[in-house]
């Protein structure tokens, strides 16, 4: 609905007592979708919904075994570069191990999108594509470079330093690495994976709408598919799946205009036996890498940790130099990535 405006901060939530001074216009999301005035969940209580009641029996296939240690060796591995800063020498050169990493699980084909943004900033897109020839597609993807400053950090001598990103950032990109490996090294799944690790997300500006996630808008405007290939039918975006013990509700934009895709993710969590860790209620609404995609019409969905306990949000780790490879759960990666390999072999 044109006009309509609903608080919401970048990654943050509407919830009552959250810092809400980032205003994100619903009409970004127009086009074909109408959007009513939403209000979030008071007190970090989220709301919750039913699933899906009709289920219909589908032959399954074997699902192969995600590797949390494998997960886990990912993160490190992209920790180790250093605070991947756009721009920055470890910012190109974990881009770089990260586009081996894709050819080496067997991509079909490894995309290199680079631009310069319009303030300067330097970009690089990483995008493989499993079974190219599949007519039937889904995207996975999450950002890579991390935030230059630690904004949120209690101390105030940490604000302008910049952070590991072991959650915010590579513990997306690890599950994905491991899901690529697993389509590479055996039975492919019945749909195409096209697998995007999309840089300069997390160098925005609070009250600067356009300021996040810029490697998803620029990816989505100049979409590497033919003019006669069908668009992904699905796209899921995973951000900051490594808190402890982290629970993951229904993301309010991935719940309002692609509920289908967010039933069946979760149908697939239950399946792999998280059904604990992603619940069937509605979290806030998050300024994320999947709201390009929705925006040209691909239904996206955004994983993201929303209803932590000790913050009644985000995960107590993000935007501070706590958000390093201690703070981060195997076993929140293993439930995630589980969730996502069962979803993709068994996407009817």
């Amino acid at each position: 609905m044109a006009g309509t405006r609903l608080h919401v901060r970048h990654k943050s939530l509407n919830f009552g007592g959250v810092k809400n001074n980032f205003i994100i216009n619903i009409a970004i999301l127009a086009g074909s979708m109408m959007a009513p005035a939403m209000s979030g969940c008071s007190g970090g209580t989220a709301r919750s919904v039913t699933p899906a009641a009709a289920e219909t029996k589908a032959e399954r296939v074997s699902v192969p075994q995600f590797s949390a240690d494998s997960a886990m060796a990912n993160a490190a591995s992209q920790v180790a570069f250093g605070p991947r800063v756009p721009g920055s020498d470890a910012h190109r050169r974990c881009a770089e191990w990260l586009g081996d990493r894709l050819k080496a699980a067997g991509a079909d084909t490894v995309m290199i999108q680079t631009a310069t943004l319009d303030d300067g900033t330097p970009m690089r897109n990483i995008f493989g594509r499993f079974d190219a020839g599949n007519k039937r597609r889904i995207l996975l993807l999450a950002h890579y470079d991390t935030r230059p400053w630690a904004d949120e950090d209690p101390d105030p001598a940490n604000r302008t330093r910049p952070i590991d990103g072991a959650n915010d950032g590579a513990s997306g990109v690890a599950v994905l690495l491991e899901t690529a490996r697993l389509i590479g090294s055996g039975e492919a799944p019945r749909c195409g994976v096209d697998i995007l690790l999309v840089d300069v997300e997390d160098s925005g500006n609070s009250g600067e709408d356009d300021s996040w996630a810029r490697g998803s808008q620029y990816f989505a405007d100049n979409m590497p598919y033919g003019a006669t290939e069908p668009l992904p039918e699905a796209a899921i975006l995973l951000d900051m799946v490594g808190g402890r013990d982290a629970r993951f509700c229904r993301e309010m934009f991935s719940q309002q205009y692609a509920a289908p895709v967010v039933d069946a993710v979760w149908r697939a969590a239950r399946e792999a036996g998280h059904s604990d860790r992603f619940t069937d209620a509605i979290g806030g609404a998050v300024n994320d890498d999947h709201l390009p995609f929705l925006r040209a019409g691909i239904p996206a969905i955004d994983i993201i940790e929303t209803t932590n306990e000790q913050t009644g949000s985000f995960n107590p780790t993000w935007h501070t130099m706590a958000d390093n490879l201690d703070n981060l759960d195997a076993a929140t990666l293993k439930a995630v990535g589980e969730t996502v390999v069962t979803y993709i072999y068994n996407n009817k």
